[in-house]
């Protein structure tokens, strides 16, 4: 395996699902007035664009605490208005909390807002969120494409299956033919998730490992040969809930490592995960090294990491331009305007994935830190 450059001990950020970012009382007084219940909080910014006429779009994030959520937060807050948009904020308490996504769709019908934008966290809540479309509102999904795909008007995202393969061609290369022992970090093992299957599945399809049911995390042979890069032997530990964060990523990998000591590539569903990782192969005597860490989100915190040699490679995502885009579209509509349309070959509209490493390898194109630096969000 081609060494990567040793890094300083990796963060112990103690981040909440998906991340680690503002509290949640932090972001209301930063976002302004406020109002909260048990399973969501909201925000309102004002409204501006020309003419006075403002359009209503609530924004559903899965909670208020992940960098990539409040970077979402504070791109609708910056410039939804100015097209026209009287946005309010909403979000569950934590990953899995359907029950507070619901509660923000029904606040949003009964308020009759012109659209939603949503992360949704699961299949649990597409019930609703037709619900919301038979009332009249323009639903697009950011980031998490639902399942299926029709249950929203459009979905702005990552194409979360591309950013799963790069990493997965990156770490084939970087193996050099060496044997695979292979740790999957996830973030459920008991709901559906199109983020969680598409990045796992990306992943190991880049590495050159077939994969069983597309939509199904660790139903895949558990030993076999990766085709990518040079080729090899590879083993699969195992696929681990984390909750995608970092406390889930150091004590899953804990596990499988009292399973298999002699791991050297570990999978993880976002940088938070790969944090919680990090110091679970330091933890068990591993240097930087040893081992190949690859994951996906392009954050501010992660591409450091990526920089300092912690993690080797991310694949950068934009989740403000995500936003951007979901405002300009349902403000469109609401003054008559055409639906968007979704890119080619896709089922819904890509706002781009980039793969940023220190140590490129041969034959997958990449960017490096400086570039995931300056393009990073949080």
């Amino acid at each position: 395996m081609t060494p990567k450059t040793t890094g300083r001990p990796a963060l112990n950020r103690r981040l909440a699902p998906l991340g680690a970012g503002l509290p949640a009382a932090a972001l209301l007084a930063a976002c302004g007035s406020s109002s909260a219940s048990s399973s969501s909080s909201a925000t309102s910014a004002p409204a501006g664009g020309a003419g006075g006429a403002t359009t209503g779009v609530a924004l559903i994030t899965k909670d208020s605490t992940n960098p990539f959520f409040v970077a979402m937060q504070q791109s609708a807050k910056n410039n939804c208005p100015k097209d026209g948009v009287d946005i309010s904020v909403a979000s569950g308490e934590a990953e899995g909390d359907d029950e507070g996504q619901i509660t923000a769709i029904e606040n949003a019908i009964a308020a009759k807002k012109k659209g939603i934008l949503i992360t949704p966290m699961s299949t649990g809540v597409n019930d609703s969120i037709e619900k919301a479309r038979t009332a009249g509102l323009f639903v697009i999904a950011l980031d998490t494409p639902p399942d299926p795909a029709d249950t929203v008007d459009i979905t702005f995202a990552t194409d979360n299956r591309k950013a799963g393969n790069l990493i997965g061609k990156y770490t084939a290369a970087k193996l050099d033919g060496k044997k695979a022992v292979i740790a999957l970090l996830d973030i459920f093992d008991d709901k559906v998730v199109s983020v969680d299957y598409n990045r796992d599945q990306g992943f190991l399809e880049g590495m050159g490992i077939p994969v069983g049911d597309p939509k199904k995390n660790g139903d895949e042979a558990k030993t076999g040969k990766y085709t990518g890069g040079k080729g090899g032997d590879y083993e699969i530990v195992g696929n681990a809930a984390t909750g995608a964060n970092e406390e889930g990523g150091q004590a899953e990998l804990e596990k499988l490592l009292a399973k298999n000591k002699d791991i050297n590539v570990v999978y993880t569903i976002n940088e938070p995960t790969a944090a919680g990782a990090a110091a679970a192969m330091s933890a068990a005597g591993k240097k930087p090294e040893d081992y190949l860490l690859v994951s996906v989100d392009g954050g501010k915190a992660g591409v450091q990491d990526v920089a300092d040699g912690n993690i080797d490679a991310t694949s950068q995502q934009y989740p403000s331009k995500m936003v951007e885009l979901g405002c300009k579209a349902i403000a469109g509509i609401a003054k008559g305007g055409e639906k968007p349309a979704v890119s080619p070959g896709l089922d819904f509209f890509d706002t781009g994935v980039t793969l940023i490493a220190k140590d490129p390898a041969d034959g997958v194109e990449s960017k490096d830190p400086q570039y995931g630096l300056a393009n990073a969000w949080g």
